[in-house]
């Protein structure tokens, strides 16, 4: 009889499992350590009490030394590097590993935004005369930085599109990714990945709002897929409320939203409720093999 019980017991666990399986797969991505305290000190917040699965870092950003201390304390976290060839802030400013000449502005930074923007006209890498061949020193640079500081690194993202801006420059991320033995998540379409990118509306909402909004997002996924919700966590205080550009001033409050929302007990209970299974990168691409 307690054999019985026992087999029983396990068909049941295997099918809760199964049936758990079955439902979505969701990466929880936080992007841009690296780039400011509050940044760092936020992300590593949503990993230890909330949702986030996978941390993106800039390598070439002012506190990335601070950002390989603290994930060398979470060794759990998953990471990617965050390519960045771009410096987009007003007051807080980063430059390129290499000498990548066609990178730089006329201050030796990065340029301030990927495409034209009509708030700074020719500050975009797009208006001027860009090389592949600085693209690829570049790139190398950073994932030999990263995998450094970083030896658990299991993939590359790119900051405001940095990996993928054009066919190129794709076809450069894909072949060192291979070379590297890294996966580059934002290059292929997302039905060549697998993993389906969702986002709502969040202007003018507030915080209240916004964890309705983001629980509604997530109790319309499908069952059995896969999708990644990127964000960028942060706190607001004064040094957050010092970083922004021109049109996006608000980065203070909306970045502490995100780690409200990513902390708050209410979504996780939803996501518990849902069956919805909560992945790093590096958990979806192992299953991908």
């Amino acid at each position: 009889m307690k054999t019985i019980l026992i087999l029983l017991l396990t068909v049941l666990s295997i099918s809760a499992l199964q049936a758990q399986n079955k439902g979505p797969k969701l990466i929880i991505r936080g992007d841009d350590m690296g780039f400011s305290h509050s940044g760092n000190v936020a992300l590593i917040k949503c990993y230890t009490e909330g949702i986030e699965t996978s941390i993106e870092v800039i390598v070439p950003s002012p506190w990335f030394p601070e950002a390989v201390k603290l994930l060398q304390q979470n060794p759990t976290v998953d990471v990617g590097l965050h390519f960045a060839i771009t410096s987009e802030w007003d007051n807080i400013k980063w430059r390129p590993l290499t000498d990548a000449p066609s990178l730089r502005n006329k201050d030796g930074y990065f340029y301030q935004m990927l495409f034209p923007n009509k708030n700074y006209p020719r500050q975009s890498v797009i208006e001027n005369d860009w090389k592949i061949e600085d693209v690829e020193k570049e790139m190398r640079a950073q994932i030999e930085m990263a995998l450094k500081y970083i030896p658990r690194l299991s993939h590359v993202s790119g900051h405001m599109g940095g990996t993928a801006f054009t066919a190129e420059v794709k076809a450069l991320a894909k072949k060192l990714g291979k070379e590297y033995k890294l996966e580059m998540v934002d290059v292929d379409a997302p039905k060549d990945f697998q993993l389906f990118y969702i986002g709502f509306d969040q202007k003018g909402l507030n915080i209240d709002q916004k964890i309705q909004k983001f629980i509604e997002m997530l109790d319309k996924l499908e069952d059995s897929k896969s999708y990644v919700f990127v964000e960028h966590p942060g706190i607001d205080n004064e040094e957050l409320r010092a970083i922004y550009h021109i049109g996006y001033e608000d980065v203070a409050q909306g970045r502490q939203d995100i780690t409200t929302i990513f902390t708050n007990e209410k979504v996780k209970q939803f996501i518990q409720k849902r069956g919805i299974q909560l992945l790093s990168y590096k958990q979806f691409l192992g299953m991908k093999k």
